[in-house]
């Protein structure tokens, strides 16, 4: 697929991340932003001002990452006459693809529904990234609420703790998968039929849509007692759970009783050699007791030499690996995007899920994320219009 151009009315996480990916496959994405609010200090995205300073007072630490290799733009869509600037950009850049976050219920008023933007490319792809998609618009979301509204905090913590929110961001990053994917679909179906598409991704339903081992399960007569906060440990399989060591923690994840054969089969855990404990069910039954058993093996012996014995075995497992060293991990490290500051300084970030053939050829390095409006005059230009012109644009407040 030849390289596509994507203009994005973007901000926060959940879009900024389904664009990215199309950076990490070389596609041009043009961020468009709003104009400075009269009386707020903080201009465009939110999350630019997120985090510690990195390059200037509008790129933090939180906004660098997701933003690598994009152009930038201030438009004010309130404006009739910033509307209509938009879009000519999506005529004269003959943009393959639309994208916004913006809460439904304003893309009339902002000149960015699906609708007004095809009659400048009737091929147009178009997609939104909302709450609950485009049957609520008028409900906000962020990723913690999606968490709390789907379920998500019912099931993580402890039994006997108050609901948690996952670490990662996991509903923000599924919608921008999704949201990606969906964008891909439609350019391979536009390659066929020569039409464009609208696309309508809740970020409430595609978190629910991971709820496979949940849901079901209730439908089918598991109680919900089932299938609530577990702490560490799986809710059907037996034992897997995170256990103290002499020198730390690692977690043990015994998947079936094959599995389970092997680990009794080696004298540090010889002891647990019982017939109750031969099948998932008869672990489950006595799980506290065996969960008690196997921390009195473990926290006598150190991580490492745990560890050995669970390779020996072939017992998937690992240690409780600290977030600051995560970055050295050989597979991360090997496989990390890279790059440089307005300083020089060259910053190592998280390697995408999958290395595409763009970032082998730019050797995994691209471009730092931009500063606010940065590419204003240069994106106007290209678009045809004359200094004289983009100098009244930003008399006027049009652009920034």
């Amino acid at each position: 697929m030849k390289p596509q151009i994507v203009l994005s009315v973007e901000q926060a996480l959940t879009l900024t991340y389904t664009t990215l990916r199309c950076v990490h496959l070389g596609w041009r994405v043009i961020k468009v932003e709003p104009t400075p609010v009269p009386g707020r200090k903080s201009r465009g995205d939110p999350n630019r001002y997120i985090g510690r300073p990195v390059a200037g007072d509008d790129r933090h630490s939180y906004f660098i990452a997701p933003n690598l290799g994009k152009e930038a733009i201030a438009i004010d869509l309130k404006h009739e006459e910033g509307q209509a600037l938009l879009r000519r950009l999506v005529k004269e850049f003959q943009a393959d693809v639309f994208c916004t976050n913006t809460m439904p219920s304003r893309h009339t008023k902002l000149g960015i529904d699906y609708e007004t933007l095809r009659k400048e490319k009737e091929d147009l792809i178009w997609c939104c990234i909302s709450a609950m998609g485009l049957a609520y618009p008028n409900v906000p979301g962020y990723d913690p609420v999606m968490q709390a509204l789907c379920g998500y905090m019912d099931l993580t913590g402890h039994p006997d703790g108050p609901p948690l929110q996952c670490g990662p961001p996991l509903v923000d990053l599924k919608a921008g998968d999704e949201a990606f994917i969906q964008i891909i679909l439609a350019l391979a179906e536009r390659n066929e039929t020569g039409k464009g598409k609208k696309i309508d991704i809740s970020m409430a339903q595609a978190a629910v849509s991971w709820l496979h081992t949940f849901l079901p399960m209730l439908e089918m007569g598991s109680p919900p007692s089932e299938l609530k906060r577990s702490g560490n440990e799986h809710r059907q399989f037996i034992p897997v759970n995170a256990y103290k060591t002499k020198d730390g923690f690692i977690y043990i994840a015994i998947g079936s009783d094959a599995q389970w054969n092997r680990l009794v089969k080696n004298p540090m855990f010889a002891s647990l050699e019982q017939e109750r404990f031969s099948t998932n069910e008869g672990r489950r039954k006595d799980k506290e007791e065996l969960h008690r058993s196997i921390e009195v093996i473990t926290q006598n012996h150190p991580s490492a030499e745990v560890s050995e014995v669970l390779k020996e075995t072939a017992i998937p497992h690992s240690p409780i690996t600290p977030i600051e060293e995560v970055p050295d991990l050989p597979f991360v490290a090997s496989n990390s995007l890279k790059t440089t500051t307005p300083e020089g300084r060259t910053v190592s970030l998280p390697p995408p899920a999958v290395i595409t053939d763009y970032l082998e050829q730019v050797k995994r390095n691209l471009p730092f994320a931009p500063a606010y409006g940065e590419h204003t005059d240069s994106l106007l230009n290209e678009a045809g219009f004359t200094s004289s012109e983009i100098a009244s644009l930003r008399k006027r407040g049009i652009v920034a």
